[in-house]
C-alpha cells in the first residue's frame, strides 16, 4: 500500500483544515515545494495536493505553486479542488501533474465525468467525500443525498485512473480511520481504493493495509510528528 503525503494549498502556504472547515486553518509551512521536496527526501513516491482556494471557487487557484511542486519533484502529483471543466484538466495536466481528482462535477454531470475519463484514461480521480456516508461538495460546503458508494459504483470504469474515498468526520482530528467504510467501498468496486481521512498511527495504516486499498492518504499525522513517513511506508508493506 502506497503512503501518500497530503499538501494542502491556500493562498500559496501548506495548510491543513479540520473537517474541511475552512475556519479551523493551520499553516505548516510557506514554501510547499519545499514541503514536497522533504516528503520525497522522506520516501514518498506520490504526493495528494488540494487546492482548497479552488475548491471554494470552483476553479484552480494556486497553479503557480503546483508548477513550483512538480517542477522540483521527481514523482508523480495529483491535485484535487475546483477541478470543474475540461480547460482546467487540460490546465492542470499540462502543467505537469499526473492525474486529477474530480468529485462535485461529477455528481452533478455524470455524462461528462464519463467523458472526461474517456478522453484521459488513468488520468482521472473520482474523489468522494463522504459526511454520514453521503458525498459532499462544493469544498465540502454542501452535502448531497447521494450514497458515496452508489457513486463509486456508478463510475467503476477501466478509464478511472482511482477512487479517492474521504471519510471528512475524521479528516483532520487523528481520531482513528473509518475501517468498516473503507472496507465496505474497497468491496463495491474494482479500480483502485485510496483512503484518506483520520490515518494517526501505525495501526490505521496497518488496518488499512490488510484492506488491500491501494494507497492512503496521509496529513496531519505527518505534519505534527505522530507518525514518520519512513515507518507509515514500512507499515504499508506488512
Amino acid at each position: 500500500m502506497q503512503i501518500i503525503p497530503a499538501i494542502d494549498l491556500r493562498g500559496g502556504r501548506c495548510v491543513r483544515l479540520q473537517q474541511g472547515d475552512y475556519n479551523k486553518e493551520t499553516v505548516f509551512g510557506d514554501d510547499p515545494a519545499a514541503m514536497a521536496e522533504h516528503w520525497v527526501g522522506q520516501g514518498a513516491e506520490r504526493l495528494h495536493l488540494v487546492d482548497l482556494d479552488g475548491a471554494r471557487s470552483g476553479e484552480p487557484r494556486n497553479l503557480d505553486v503546483v508548477r513550483a511542486i512538480v517542477g522540483r519533484v521527481r514523482v508523480p502529483c495529483q491535485l484535487g479542488g475546483g477541478v470543474r471543466n475540461r480547460e482546467a484538466v487540460e490546465q492542470l495536466l499540462a502543467a505537469g501533474l499526473d492525474r486529477v481528482v474530480i468529485g462535485t462535477r461529477a455528481l452533478a454531470d455524470p455524462d461528462w465525468f464519463r467523458g472526461l475519463c474517456a478522453a484521459f484514461p488513468g488520468r482521472v480521480v473520482l474523489g468522494l467525500d463522504a459526511r454520514d456516508g453521503n458525498v459532499a461538495t462544493d469544498g465540502w460546503t454542501e452535502t448531497s443525498s447521494t450514497p458515496a458508494i452508489d457513486l463509486a459504483r456508478r463510475f467503476d470504469d477501466p478509464a478511472l485512473a482511482a477512487v479517492i474515498y474521504t471519510d471528512i468526520s475524521r479528516d483532520g482530528m487523528m481520531s482513528g480511520v473509518n475501517l468498516p467504510a473503507v472496507a465496505q467501498m474497497a468491496a463495491a468496486i474494482t479500480r483502485p481504493l485510496i483512503a484518506s481521512g483520520g490515518v494517526t498511527t501505525l495501526d490505521d495504516v496497518r488496518g488499512l493495509a490488510r484492506l488491500r486499498v491501494a494507497g492512503c492518504i496521509v496529513g496531519r499525522a505527518l505534519y505534527e510528528g505522530k507518525i514518520s513517513l519512513p515507518d507509515a511506508i514500512r507499515a504499508g508493506l506488512s
